[in-house]
């Protein structure tokens, strides 16, 4: 950033340049200064008084390099020659010379190989493109007995495709369920992205089987890393903390009996703040559009009776979704544009 400001400064200003890149002008000033230092680049660092010379430096890389010293450490070449009564240099030295001359040191012991996981980085433009989905546990009627609901939804629209509740965590109940939602969605070979986190049902070969035979991608979240399911984990917030959300649920009908309503409100009528204030429903089936222009109207009828309410400002509606997505890449589109703008001027 600093020499990016540095060949930007000439044309913009050395403030506009470190506001715009977000560098402090002390730091843009010290570095600069210092490379403006008579003899910066030819000062060496002097070779300190104590340090071995040439000769003695290459005697001990023989000896430790020897067929009779080569497997042992420096501790032990250190005490095998001190009770031979020789000494060339301290343990420290030893471990310098075979470290940053030679790389001859090096972690020998096995280790466990941590497998790196890629950030799952996916976009929605339209609805049907990625659906999220996930497990949740409903409290039964006594401690230690528990429903399971599986929920599908589509993160475009916030719209939930498919709902179920069981008496436990399977792989064929979530197989089942997501082979209804995609025939009750007509979602086409090859479209279709399905996104989890890692539990047993959503890493299960029976449901991995299922979304490669109908031509669908599917990509987990990260160990540990709860962002990685945004969607799905705030589905289950306004869930649970709906107001008539129970304690405990009395019977497994009694939580179909709620999550029956409780699904119908969320689709149907549910303003959310995420789209528009627009329904679930309205964004997934294309109703959203229409919606947005007839709120304009409305708003723009209530400028014309009083324009001075709105300080002679026409309002407008919220604008509709254009993409969602889970884990946006960082970009800087601000210093792509002064990168670009550099290269012009070079």
């Amino acid at each position: 950033m600093i020499s990016l400001a540095e060949q930007l400064s000439p044309y913009t200003g050395k403030k506009t340049a470190c506001e715009a890149l977000l560098v402090p002008r002390a730091t843009f000033y010290r570095h600069h200064s210092a490379k403006d230092r008579p003899g910066n680049n030819s000062m060496q660092r002097p070779a300190p008084p104590l340090a071995l010379s040439d000769g003695e430096r290459q005697a001990v890389i023989d000896v430790l390099h020897s067929e009779q010293f080569c497997d042992d450490a420096p501790h032990q070449l250190y005490a095998k020659l001190l009770d031979e009564g020789r000494y060339l240099c301290s343990i420290r030295t030893m471990y310098r010379i075979l470290e940053a001359e030679h790389g001859c040191v090096k972690e020998r012991r096995k280790h466990v190989q941590r497998l790196k996981y890629v950030k799952p980085e996916l976009l929605a433009t339209e609805p049907n493109q990625v659906w999220s989905w996930d497990i949740t546990k409903l409290k039964g009627p006594v401690k230690w007995t528990y429903f399971y609901l599986y929920v599908i939804l589509d993160i475009f629209s916030c719209y939930v495709v498919g709902w179920m509740i069981a008496h436990c965590e399977q792989a064929a109940l979530a197989k089942r369920l997501i082979k209804d939602s995609c025939a009750k969605q007509e979602i086409e070979h090859g479209r279709l992205t399905v996104h989890a986190d890692r539990g047993s049902s959503m890493k299960s070969k029976v449901v991995a089987h299922l979304l490669s035979d109908l031509g669908i991608t599917k990509t987990h979240s990260r160990p540990h890393v709860s962002n990685d399911n945004p969607y799905s984990e705030a589905q289950f917030k306004t869930l649970k903390y709906c107001p008539q959300f129970p304690q405990r649920f009395g019977s497994i009908q009694d939580a179909r009996s709620f999550c029956q309503t409780f699904f119908n409100w969320y689709n149907k009528e549910h303003r959310h703040s995420g789209i528009a204030l627009m329904t679930p429903e309205q964004v997934h089936y294309g109703m959203d559009k229409q919606i947005h222009q007839q709120r304009s109207q409305v708003l723009a009828g209530a400028f014309q009776k009083n324009p001075s309410r709105f300080k002679g400002k026409v309002p407008v509606p919220k604008s509709l979704p254009v993409a969602a997505w889970i884990n946006k890449p960082a970009t800087d589109d601000l210093e792509s544009n002064l990168l670009t703008r550099v290269s012009h001027f070079h």
